[in-house]
């Protein structure tokens, strides 16, 4: 009537385990969030690193071509940061100051494009936008005004954009000797010879999405640029930025930033609102179905609705970071998944593997 299953035990246990380590995952996600944009940023500078390596293999070691790199890159991001950069805070600081103006002139109702249906409410939409966009700027100052007050804990993430450097060099330095003695360590040589092949995949795959994702954010900039530039667009460098950064959420990040073109240029006076919808819509078909399948590897393609519900879940878990990491942790689950039933095929003696 006492005793204790011992298979039940061992379920219990196990059960408790994940379920503590679930949480604890929850509890430290900012830390975890810092280390993961860490690990990103080495997988991005590993080809970088390696085509140093290659070169000057029977000059210098690992670290001085880790230095090397770092040098360089932070030289391009100065160079950057002193055209493109100083070009979009100008901008960004241009728009806030005319956009309180911009929504109470009235003007700007003449130049959208509406459909058919809709032109006889031009007048009461341009209304309803101007009373909301001014109440929604009385609202907002409760939230201005505690942000400002929370200005040293902001202090935090300049700590952050030094650590993440720092973590990523020594990532790049010492992961692939921390990688081959955590899997030498384990005894079993079927269980070593599949955690090999699943971070072998994983490592693999995550290099291919993050590169891909530079990609994608320099062409959208660049696509952005010429196009918003070309047909008169204010603020054209800074929407192009915008557009940029979309890039990195998946699904809603490219939709975000369209809306915030249309807006920012229907207020500001930009009379191409229709040819840019249809830039867009072709641009993000380029972009979507060549490109993008493309750089991308195998490991990343996923199934659009599972796409859109990672983000939005990511987003619940850990704001804009939850959505930035949601399709690497699908992926990565995708692949361990795969693994694992590749290696129980191959147990049974089957000789193709499951994909």
């Amino acid at each position: 009537m006492f005793g204790t299953d011992p298979k039940a035990a061992r379920a219990a246990w196990t059960v408790f385990l994940v379920a503590l380590l679930i949480c604890t995952v929850y509890v430290i996600r900012g830390t975890l969030v810092v280390f993961a944009v860490a690990l990103f940023l080495a997988y991005m500078l590993s080809p970088l690193v390696s085509f140093v390596e290659r070169f000057t293999r029977s000059r210098l070691s690992r670290t001085p071509a880790l230095a090397v790199v770092y040098l360089v890159i932070t030289c391009l991001l100065i160079l950057v940061g002193g055209t493109v950069g100083s070009r979009i805070a100008s901008e960004a600081s241009s728009l806030a100051t005319r956009l309180p103006g911009l929504l109470n002139d009235s003007a700007w109702t003449t130049k959208i494009p509406l459909p058919a249906w809709l032109q006889g409410e031009r007048e009461n939409l341009a209304l309803w936008i101007q009373q909301a966009a001014g109440t929604g700027g009385s609202n907002l100052m409760p939230y201005l005004r505690a942000a400002g007050a929370q200005v040293f804990y902001g202090a935090k993430y300049v700590l952050y954009v030094i650590l993440i450097p720092i973590l990523s060099f020594f990532l790049l330095k010492d992961g692939p000797e921390m990688i081959v003695s955590a899997v030498a360590s384990i005894g079993d040589g079927h269980r070593r010879q599949v955690v090999q092949e699943i971070l072998d995949d994983i490592s693999l795959m995550l290099g291919q999405y993050i590169r891909a994702l530079v990609l994608l954010s320099v062409s959208s900039f660049v696509a952005y640029s010429l196009f918003l530039g070309i047909t008169g667009a204010p603020y054209a460098v800074l929407l192009a930025g915008l557009a940029a950064v979309g890039e990195f959420i998946p699904v809603i990040g490219p939709a975000a930033a369209a809306v915030v073109v249309l807006f920012v240029g229907g207020f500001s006076g930009y009379t191409h609102l229709l040819w840019f919808l249809i830039f867009w819509v072709l641009f993000r078909l380029f972009q979507d179905y060549v490109v993008s399948p493309l750089l991308m590897g195998a490991g990343v393609k996923l199934n659009p609705l599972l796409v859109l519900l990672g983000v939005l879940a990511g987003e619940q878990i850990a704001g804009v970071a939850g959505m930035f990491f949601s399709v690497p942790v699908i992926a990565t689950l995708r692949v361990v998944v795969v693994r694992l039933q590749r290696a129980h095929r191959r147990k049974l003696g089957f000789p193709h593997s499951v994909e």
